[in-house]
């Protein structure tokens, strides 16, 4: 599997997206739930500094 990472650019369709910090969301942890509808995920953020998302 190949992580690419996402470096701002001046399109336009980019800038308009939501952008939200990693540890923002786990409040300086490494974990924090996110709910999609009636699903629980969680976000994990490694000790290499990748994101895992699972259900």
């Amino acid at each position: 599997m190949t992580i690419h990472s996402v470096t701002p650019t001046a399109d336009p369709a980019f800038q308009i997206l939501p952008s939200h910090k990693a540890e923002d969301l786990t409040k300086g942890g490494n974990l924090a739930h996110i709910r999609l509808g009636d699903q629980l995920y969680t976000l994990r953020i490694t000790r290499a500094g990748k994101l895992i998302l699972t259900k």
